[in-house]
């Protein structure tokens, strides 16, 4: 089969097109470093052309609401124009456990998710999405983005991570599969403070800042009450746990792991 993965050198793209190729489908990396804009439309037709999946795991570079909305609106109508040209029988995309939530009472990045799946789930074309929790990979750079003179003030919240080996392996399996028509979720097998997972990962650095637990503090904009960010009780549950991915990654990863926070 004839896959394209948009976003396909990111974090989880590039693990997605290792798996997919790994059991023998051609993979088509759509992404701007190989000249190929989903946002603009460059390029997005002449690597579609054979495609029968589509799989979205890209993301904005905007946080905020309106940035984040244009980018999702524009490549998400975009694939679906493209890949309908195209012939193309299945769309998967990767979105964020509590989207609906957030969007509902917080709006912000979350609506702009929430327009990316609404966008999807009208266009009448067979689609499966992908809801994961957030990604080991994320809690040193949301730890960092938060610290201020030294103390890093985090949401207070409760959060149940996975392993971004884990979600792209969740993709992969998603987009070899026939179309849900629906949200399937995705998360790790251990529920953590914020709080505590970002002392945590400080302290296995070797990193003697303080983290506080702040019910003022916000989560890319959005002001989360304990529970927001868990999973409903029939999440799929990854196998990597926390300690394990640490122990994995001590001895030279580190230097992939992404500098700036995101939402996935």
């Amino acid at each position: 089969m004839r896959i394209a993965v948009i976003g396909g050198t990111g974090l989880i793209g590039s693990r997605v097109v290792t798996t997919l190729e790994a059991t023998g489908h051609e993979v088509v990396v759509v992404a701007r470093a190989v000249g190929v804009d989903s946002f603009t439309g460059e390029g997005l037709a002449d690597a579609l052309a054979g495609v029968e999946t589509i799989v979205d795991v890209s993301n904005s570079s905007y946080t905020d609401e309106a940035g984040a909305r244009e980018f999702f609106a524009a490549s998400t109508l975009n694939q679906l124009t493209y890949g309908d040209a195209a012939g193309v029988r299945h769309h998967v995309a990767l979105s964020v456990v509590g989207t609906d939530r957030l969007a509902r009472s917080e709006g912000g990045y979350f609506q702009a998710k929430a327009e990316q799946e609404r966008l999807l789930t009208a266009s009448g074309r067979p689609f499966s999405i992908v809801h994961a929790t957030q990604f080991f990979e994320f809690i040193r750079s949301i730890t960092d983005a938060a610290t201020r003179s030294g103390i890093a003030h985090v949401a207070d919240a409760l959060i149940q991570p996975m392993a971004a080996d884990d979600v792209a392996a969740a993709v992969a399996r998603t987009a070899l599969a026939r179309p849900t028509g629906g949200i399937t979720e995705h998360a790790g097998p251990e529920v953590f403070e914020l709080g505590y997972l970002a002392q945590r990962e400080l302290r296995f650095r070797r990193d003697e800042r303080e983290v506080v637990a702040d019910p003022l503090a916000t989560y890319f904009g959005a002001r989360l009450d304990r529970w927001e960010l868990l999973p409903g009780g029939d999440a799929t549950i990854a196998p990597t746990r926390f300690h394990e991915w640490q122990v994995a990654r001590r001895d030279g990863d580190d230097a992939l792991l992404p500098s700036v926070a995101g939402v996935r």
